[in-house]
Formats: C-alpha cells, structure tokens, sequence
C-alpha cells in the first residue's frame, strides 16, 4: 500500500474540521481580549500574563507567578468592566499560576 501524506497548515485543517475551526476562534478571541486590556496592566507584569481559554462567560488568565496572580487580582473588575466595554461578555475572569 502506497500512502502519500501531505502537509497541510493550520489554517486548511482548522477550514476542513468543525472542531478545529472552533478552537482557532477561541484562541483569536482569547488573545484579542488579552490585547484590550493590556494597557490597564502595567508594564512590569504584561510579560507574566498568557491568554487562557474561554469557558463561555468565563476566561482564564494564565499567570506566572502567584505574585503576579495577587497584583493581577486587584485588577480584574476593571479588566471585566474594560472587556464588557468593548463587547465581549465576561462575568468572571480566573487566573491560573503555571508551575
């Protein structure tokens, strides 16, 4: 049997599966959100802040330190009203600490 494999990208094999095509629009919009409020962080912490995934109302922060995580926490009602601002609708925002 003679099998012939082709490379495709990311962007033909998220166009010819559902599920892919989903979680590309997930992660674009994870990372928009992460760019609308990256100017009400401040500078010294954007570089321990990751986009997270997004569980329907609910999106999650992926932080590097728990020191970070605690600054990032006192923020998150004006990160939730600044994203509800700008059309998204955000009831919660977590933050995860990666170990």
């Amino acid at each position: 049997m003679n099998r012939r494999h082709h490379a495709v990208t990311v962007q033909q094999a998220s166009a010819e599966s559902p599920t892919l095509a989903r979680l590309t629009a997930l992660t674009r919009d994870s990372s928009d959100r992460l760019k609308a409020i990256e100017l009400l962080i401040p500078a010294t912490l954007r570089p321990a802040i990751q986009a997270g995934p997004i569980d329907g109302d609910s999106w999650c922060l992926l932080v590097k330190s728990n020191a970070a995580a605690a600054k990032i926490r006192q923020l998150l009602p004006a990160l939730q009203a600044h994203l509800r601002s700008r059309g998204w609708e955000v009831n919660a925002i977590r933050l995860k600490v990666q170990t």
